[in-house]
């Protein structure tokens, strides 16, 4: 900010304005007082003159006359004496006086340098106009030098009949010497006064420009981001009025600010949190906010800017499709966006929505980028599962119901025949109830609800165990186990029975793909992170590697012809996998087409104790 010229200051303004009040008051009282005083004095000055020039006409009248009429010698002393009168009015005036005769001769002057102007004719005009019998005849002049003086012309005699004027010259210097002393006394007090308002102006305009820099400072402040600092209220007028606002004013936006920031902060942590991804433009279609989750999904750097990039390049869409999405009908779209070279697609809906701001109708737009991958992978598991299901039942009831059909027709007299027809039917009843068993098995380990009671179990023991259950059908294929576990292995804390379910599965799985003189491995031991590792090992046919990804899946079956022939429901891995999960475990297979199948199981080990 520039800084503020002193001139242009309030305080200083403040000066000039007190200044030019004072200086302008004292011009007019002082030109009305010298203009006052000027008249009072000329017509004082002009009332003396008349005054005197009529005493005198009436003195000089009977000179004039005796003058006129006597003798010569009566003429002359007349004269004489009128000459000794004027003179001698010489000392008690300043003016010059002339007494001038019916012809308009000097007779008489009181100045000395205009004696040798006695016995000549006055041709001034103020002489001749009183010589006519005009009275009172006044004129203001000024000389050569520049004196200014005042002339006065009187007429001399009675019942109209002039016998001669008396004539006055005064000067006006002295009443004029008096005026310009008079206004240089005005001048110094107006200088006087001036200092002294200027003074007096700026101690005034400080009490009132102090507190207003001192709201500045805090403004600026303010500006800065600084809310701490307080404006003094110094009184309470209209400035301290103003002072006392101003903090109000601070504290308000200050807690404003506080809001706004939270409120801020908030929107970020939502927005870097949200699971959904979320961008933002301004009415033109530009990118202004990106969360994390968006980048994510966009494949785009924390840091790689997205100022002035336009949301239709972003997603990939025409701009004129987007323009239908946020103001028609149909405000979203799935997009599909590819992840990396080995991953599938990711399926995200992009849903769009206006900004609307008051009085200035849509000034932006947000899309609401939303995974759906796994939803619609959920969507689509659950129809397969239904099919599944659906065919799974139907199978065994088609069986059932055509045996039941061909035992009305008659087979039920027939009593081998129909022996075997029930039992083809009680094997496809006994298949659809452990069809259903596993399926309720499965929905209490979905829903949280089978409880595990867990207890210490020796692990080698429990191995020979499920070897010695599957004894019969190992003999049969005439495939050679072996459990081997690690010495001095620690317990497990866990349910049993559900772990001989998980076993018993692996085992049975293994037994019936692998091939007659084939060999099956249960071995366990300690991994390095203090998990306890089961391991069922066969040298079957193997899962095809494509196959592996979904080999947990629920009806999954890699050789469904087989797999329905041996009477497998296709939920057996499905079980193994939520109980190994609700022991806070993992299970994973290994596997090569015509090598064989390694399953591993890792739980937690627990705490060490003796098995009784």
């Amino acid at each position: 900010m520039k800084e503020i010229r002193f001139f242009q200051t309030i305080q200083m303004r403040l000066i000039i304005i007190y200044i030019l009040l004072i200086l302008i008051a004292m011009q007019i009282i002082g030109v009305y007082f010298i203009r006052t005083l000027e008249s009072s004095f000329m017509s004082s000055a002009t009332e003396s003159m008349n005054r005197q020039v009529a005493l005198l006409a009436s003195f000089v009248e009977p000179y004039l006359t005796a003058i006129q009429d006597g003798q010569s010698e009566e003429a002359s002393r007349m004269y004489n004496e009128l000459d000794a009168v004027v003179k001698n009015l010489n000392t008690i005036s300043n003016a010059e006086i002339q007494i001038i005769d019916a012809s308009g001769k000097i007779l008489t002057t009181t100045s000395l340098r205009e004696q040798s102007n006695v016995g000549k004719k006055n041709t001034e005009t103020e002489v001749s106009r009183a010589l006519q019998g005009v009275r009172y005849i006044f004129e203001s002049k000024v000389d050569e030098a520049g004196n200014r003086y005042k002339v006065i012309a009187m007429p001399v005699g009675s019942n109209g009949k002039v016998i001669g004027a008396v004539y006055m010259v005064a000067s006006m210097e002295d009443m004029y010497a008096t005026l310009n002393r008079i206004n240089r006394i005005l001048f110094s007090g107006t200088v006087i006064a001036l200092a002294l308002t200027a003074l007096l102006g700026i101690l005034l305009a400080h009490t009132i420009t102090a507190p207003i820099k001192e709201i500045t400072k805090q403004a600026k402040a303010m500006a800065g981001g600084d809310f701490n600092r307080r404006v003094k209220v110094l009184g309470q007028d209209e400035i301290g009025q103003l002072g006392r606002a101003f903090n109000d004013m601070t504290d308000h936006l200050k807690e404003a600010l506080s809001i706004n920031e939270e409120e801020k902060e908030k929107f970020a942590s939502i927005l870097s949190n949200m699971s959904d991804g979320v961008v933002a433009t301004d009415n033109q279609g530009k990118v202004i906010v990106v969360n994390v989750r968006a980048r994510q999904m966009l494949r785009l750097g924390d840091k790689e800017p997205l100022e002035d990039v336009d949301i239709s390049e972003l997603l990939g869409l025409p701009k004129e499709k987007i323009d239908e999405y946020v103001l028609g009908e149909r405000n979203s779209v799935t997009l599909d966006l590819e992840r990396g070279e080995e991953e599938e697609p990711m399926r995200v809906r992009v849903t769009f929505s206006p900004i609307h701001r008051k009085g200035r109708g849509i000034t932006g737009t947000i899309a609401v980028l939303q995974d759906v991958t796994e939803q619609e992978k959920l969507e689509n598991a659950r129809r397969e599962f239904v099919a599944n299901v659906s065919h799974e039942l139907r199978t065994p009831l088609t069986t059932i119901k055509s045996y039941i059909e061909a035992l009305e027709d008659g087979a039920l007299e027939d009593a081998a025949l129909s022996r075997k027809f029930t039992a083809v039917v009680r094997g496809e009843t006994e298949r659809m109830i452990r069809l259903v068993t596993d399926l309720l098995h499965l929905s209490k380990l979905d829903s949280k609800e089978a409880s595990l009671a867990k207890e210490w179990t020796d692990v080698r023991g429990m191995l020979e165990e499920v070897a010695d259950r599957f004894a019969f059908q190992f003999q049969q294929k005439s495939i050679k186990v072996n459990v081997r576990t690690e010495p001095d292995l620690d317990p497990v804390l866990v349910d049993p029975d559900q772990i001989d379910q998980v076993l018993d599965n692996l085992v049975s799985n293994a037994v019936k793909y692998t091939g007659d003189g084939g060999s099956i491995e249960l071995s366990a031991g300690k991994t390095a992170g203090g998990f306890i590792e089961l391991c069922v090992t066969d040298t079957g046919i193997g899962i095809p590697k494509r196959d592996l990804g979904r080999i947990f899946d629920r009806f999954y079956r890699v050789d469904k012809a087989r797999s329905r022939s041996l009477g497998g429901t296709g939920l057996g891995l499905s079980i193994a996998r939520e109980i190994i999960r609700a022991h806070g475990g993992t299970i994973s297979i290994e596997s090569e087409v015509n090598k064989g199948t390694k399953v591993k199981v890792t739980l937690p080990a627990g705490e060490r104790r003796e098995v009784s």
